[in-house]
């Protein structure tokens, strides 16, 4: 590709971003009237938020109801198109209602309209003309501004899809905030891939029970090694009644080798050993293993050993 082309694409790319970056600080700046009782109505729904749109707005509505229903509200998405068609039966008096429509003429939401304001479901509409249809009917109305489509012809859906999506984040991040949703509620919802993974709590991945390499203080160092080697982390925990006083590692051993057996478990160990809660994010807890540490004891309250996370538990787990 020659200069003058690629030059030409990037300062179309700029071109688009800036167009798009503009407008969505514009809404920013001047959100709609109608917001703060938008998420008000939406932490009151005692049924689903219903979303629907078609085309394009369609799949942002998807998107907005993707990230509503992962951050605590129940959502679903029916297609316009469809719901003429019996799918009308999805929605009941308990839901809420939000229609998508740029133009807010969009002839295939007109059954959707009807059915709400039939049962008295609550409706929210976005759209970027205060004086369509849809939002004439709307019980609340979030109006997009005034901003041109980023390509050359003007009518491409770029700049005004933008603007929506961008509406429906800053809607969900309300309405979650709001709610006081937090990364373990998060977790709930992602338990799988990356995600699920960083979110994953240390009681989740810990070795518990019987799985545990524990010796009291006076425990005799043959004894020791052959917990050790029984339990094959690597590490013991020195107790005193119910509490870790200290951790037997491999360097203690290889530290300790002069008179080795006939010491007991309380002279070799190494004292305040680093602990962590079973609270605790395990993302958290792996960036504690940092040098040569490689597991982590798990205390309760009262310091009261209750597991053990080892660094492949973390990486087996796709914590990194």
């Amino acid at each position: 590709m020659d200069k003058i082309a690629s030059d030409m694409i990037r300062d179309t790319a700029a071109r688009v971003l800036r167009i798009e970056g503009e407008a969505v600080t514009r809404l920013a700046e001047a959100l709609p009237e109608d917001f703060e009782p938008a998420v008000e109505a939406v932490l009151a729904v005692n049924g689903r938020v219903i979303l629907s749109g078609m085309g394009k707005s369609g799949h942002i509505a998807r998107k907005i109801c993707a990230t509503l229903a992962s951050t605590g509200t129940p959502s679903y998405y029916v297609h316009p198109a469809e719901a003429s068609h019996g799918d009308l039966g999805m929605i009941t008096p308990d839901d809420l209602c939000i229609l998508i429509s740029n133009s807010g003429e969009t002839v295939e939401l007109g059954d959707l309209v009807a059915h709400a304001a039939r049962f008295n479901i609550p409706m929210i509409a976005i759209s970027k003309n205060p004086d369509s249809t849809l939002m004439k009917a709307a019980d609340l109305r979030l109006t997009l501004p005034a901003a041109p489509e980023a390509c050359t012809i003007g009518m491409v859906p770029t700049t005004s899809t933008t603007l929506t999506l961008a509406l429906g984040d800053a809607l969900a991040v309300a309405v979650m905030e709001r709610r006081g949703f937090l990364a373990e509620n998060f977790h709930t919802f992602h338990p799988g891939g990356k995600l699920g993974a960083q979110l994953a709590k240390v009681s989740q991945l810990m070795h518990d029970g019987d799985a545990l390499p524990l010796v009291s203080e006076a425990m005799p160092m043959p004894d020791v090694l052959l917990v050790m080697t029984e339990k094959g982390f690597g590490i013991a925990g020195v107790t005193r009644g119910d509490t870790l006083i200290g951790v037997i590692t491999d360097g203690d051993l290889r530290r300790n080798m002069d008179g080795l057996m006939e010491k007991r478990a309380g002279d070799v160990a190494t004292g305040s050993p680093r602990s962590i809660g079973p609270d605790m994010l395990a993302a958290e807890a792996l960036s504690m293993m940092s040098g040569k540490i490689t597991a982590l004891f798990v205390l309760d309250d009262a310091a009261k050993p209750v597991g053990l996370l080892h660094l492949h538990d973390c990486l087996r787990a796709g914590v990194v």
